[in-house]
């Protein structure tokens, strides 16, 4: 019997489990799972992260997968590729030896739960049925003994009761087989396992995959920013695990928090963001484990996990952001379709329930319904903000009455004010303008309160206040969270941008610490009280980017990717957050290394080069350093961005879309039928051109600037547009005939 039939095949196999090392195939519950021993040690392991391993390669669906273990003073590489849905093909090399080769030992567990494994001494392979179906495991160098155990946790414990010179498990039928290698005889090894409907096929398949070459991998960002976008994609793939409690795939906060199944709204929203920039199905199924925390109630719940769910509580609303910023890369109708509703139900949700005097303005709280840990408390309520520990909550008293929090989160009104301006572009999107009115007049209402009752005119920024009228003490970041929903006129954004640029308050080498340098709380250095957190610099970096202040998002951007380069490039860490004065991850205890946000960071140097944004549309640009990017989703596709000599090159499934020397931000891009349109940079160099690909030259019509058309001429069989002349900041339509 399947036990997971609706998997597609193309995410069968994978490395699903809380084991990182160990791949599955889902649809028949089938685990290959490494275990190494070292003697030295007389330890067996089944690899623990962080630890034991360091994340290498991951694809979104398991395509190509490397890591190296340490255990014992040993050190390997293992990579796995798949060939096929069915079949992947693995191995490991020694790198590094802690100990005689003999003595330290590789084990291949191979198990599907509630069937017999058989090994076949003739073709040297490990076999198990399931469902009709058989699975083979099959090295390129026999093993040196078969042994039988219960599973891979009684693999280990007998190794590390009995060592490896022990014979007394051996076996070829059981609940578990061992395939067991050591280093002196296997320093490098290849084993591969193939799925068929017949037991001989899929022995033979197996051995088949054992002599394909690996593929050569492929950077998918070079030059400025290089690696950015495989960082994005690197975590992603080792976050995305299986839910074994609701049966699904989904991108973990982190698969070694431990934390069991559990959905942080917020975070599954931003796994969503980030998944889309790469492939549009991947962001999809993570959105909909996101928006599946709605409550009867209305709001997006909090948390939830097998052993609780806060649905008491929310958390900020970033929900339609996410989801319009999906929508304008992937141009689904449907995406909008399904989110609308329980997003639109979640914004009313929170002026119905977090403004207990009809302020226009919210705060955080906690409902009496359910029956959620913290409920009722004001640790509790600060949980709505994400930033439990934020010295900016140090003042808030919790009213039982109101079961909400005495102050006014500008962080969290913010975010309600994007996301009702957010909502109202999904409502015309889809023709109902009734409610498209109603959010924008909630936005304008809210970024109005913002603007008059959450700015601080004696310190210059905007700040949490208490609703009887003080402000508190302590500002964090979300100072700058009215820049999202555009609540800071220019008076207010002169003297927010020094703040910025201030050693004593938020400038560091590596970004937003979330307290200002000169609060005490900034040197507790401990969680939200003064650590840089990956989802606030994004978050900055926006509303910097929705007020074309590229300077100084530019500069965020960068001391963002920085801040990641760091652990990522001496361990291939991803942080949680991040020490603002040692830009380190683990220089304190209880922050995850590895965590799904993290890469945030480097989606802001993906975006450098090509993004898509509710601010401008689909944007690329060119500084004149040699880049490649891609591919990664956009409006037209799967696409690449490069830059060579000078020059900027877009491409989409067909070919060269245009290429251009203009220097800067070309944004706005369209490419739909019959129509390539970008809106031109702030500066056009005398001479600048754009020349259009092959296909589009093939079918050109005009180009038109402002309505007027454009003088162009053949090139080698493309045609070009000389842009000298062409008033800065317009559109370039560029008219072709529709494919057939």
């Amino acid at each position: 019997m399947l036990l997971d039939p609706n998997i597609a095949p193309a995410e069968a196999w994978n490395s699903w489990s809380e084991r990182p090392a160990e791949m599955v195939f889902l649809p028949l519950g089938v685990r290959i799972t490494p275990v190494l021993y070292s003697s030295k040690m007389r330890q067996a392991t089944l690899i623990r992260p962080p630890e034991e391993i360091r994340f290498g390669r991951h694809d979104l669906r398991g395509e190509h997968i490397s890591f190296e273990t340490f255990h014992g003073g040993t050190r390997l590489a293992f990579a796995y590729e798949k060939g096929d849905p069915f079949t992947f093909s693995g191995g490991w090399e020694r790198v590094e030896g802690g100990e005689w080769g003999l003595r330290y030992w590789v084990v291949l567990a191979i198990s599907a739960a509630g069937h017999e494994v058989q090994f076949d001494a003739a073709s040297g392979s490990a076999i198990v049925e399931v469902g009709g179906r058989f699975v083979a495991l099959a090295s390129s160098e026999a093993p040196v003994l078969v042994t039988t155990h219960d599973d891979a946790e009684a693999l280990a414990a007998d190794m590390q009761a009995n060592g490896y010179f022990d014979k007394s498990s051996r076996g070829t039928r059981g609940a578990t087989l061992g395939l067991r290698f050591n280093l002196e005889m296997m320093p490098r090894q290849r084993f591969a396992a193939a799925v068929a409907d017949n037991r001989d096929l899929a022995i033979a398949t197996a051995r088949q995959a054992l002599e394909a070459p690996p593929a050569p991998g492929v950077a998918l960002q070079e030059g400025r920013n290089a690696g950015a976008l495989d960082a994005v994609r690197d975590v992603l793939g080792w976050n995305t695990v299986f839910d074994a409690s609701r049966r699904r795939t989904y991108t973990a906060a982190s698969r070694i928090w431990g934390l069991g199944d559990a959905v942080w709204f917020n975070d599954q929203c931003f796994a969503a963001l980030m998944g889309s920039v790469l492939d549009a199905p991947f962001g999809r199924a993570n959105l909909a484990v996101a928006l599946s925390n709605a409550t009867p109630q209305g709001n997006m719940a909090c948390l939830v996990n097998p052993r609780d769910a806060w649905v008491d509580r929310s958390q900020a609303p970033h929900g339609a952001f996410t989801v319009w910023s999906m929508y304008l890369r992937s141009r689904d109708r449907s995406l909008l379709e399904a989110a609308f509703p329980p997003l639109a139900r979640n914004q009313l949700w929170w002026r119905a329930n977090r403004d207990p005097e009809g302020r226009g303005l919210v705060s955080c709280g906690t409902s009496d319904v359910g029956d959620a840990m913290y409920k009722g408390t004001a640790f509790g309520a600060r949980n709505e903000t994400g930033m439990d520990n934020s010295s900016t909550h140090d003042e808030a008293v919790y009213d039982p009455v109101t079961r909400t929090l005495s102050t006014f989160d500008v962080g969290l009104n913010s975010a309600l004010a994007l996301d009702a301006q957010m909502l109202a572009r999904m409502a015309r999107e889809l023709g109902r303008h009734d409610e498209a009115t109603r959010f924008e007049g909630l936005a304008a209402v809210t970024r109005t309160r913002i603007h008059d009752e959450l700015w601080d005119a004696e310190r210059g920024l905007f700040a949490n206040r208490q609703r009887d009228g003080g402000f508190v003490r302590s500002v964090s970041p979300t100072s700058f969270f009215p820049l999202l929903c555009g609540a800071a006129d220019e008076e207010q954004l002169r003297r927010l941008l020094l703040h910025l640029a201030d050693p004593d308050m938020f400038a560091t080498p590596f970004g937003l610490p979330n307290a200002t340098r000169n609060d005490p709380a900034y040197r507790d250095d401990t969680y939200w009280r003064g650590r840089i957190w990956p989802n606030v610099n994004f978050l900055v970096w926006q509303g910097l980017r929705r007020y074309g202040l590229d300077a100084p998002a530019d500069a965020l951007a960068e001391a963002s990717f920085a801040l990641f380069l760091g652990p990522w490039s001496a361990r291939r860490l991803c942080g949680e957050n991040y020490g603002a004065e040692t830009g380190e991850i683990d220089d304190k205890p209880g922050n995850d290394p590895f965590y799904t946000w993290g890469a945030m960071l480097p989606l802001m140097a993906v975006a450098q080069v090509m993004d898509v944004s509710p601010w401008n549309g689909w944007e690329v640009t060119n500084d004149g350093a040699p880049a490649r990017l891609g591919p990664l989703a956009s409006p037209a596709g799967a696409v690449t961005v490069a830059v060579a000599e000078g020059a900027l090159t877009l491409s989409g499934p067909e070919g060269a879309l245009f290429t251009t020397d203009l220097k800067g931000r070309l944004t706005h891009i369209i490419v739909e039928r019959g129509l390539l349109s970008v809106t031109l940079p702030a500066r056009i160099a005398a001479g600048a051109w754009l020349r259009l690909g092959e296909g589009p030259s093939a079918r050109f019509l005009t180009a038109r600037c402002d309505g007027q058309e454009v003088p162009t001429h053949v090139d080698e069989g493309c045609r070009v547009i000389d842009l000298t002349g062409l008033p800065p900041g317009t559109r370039l339509d560029c008219h072709v005939e529709p494919r057939a």
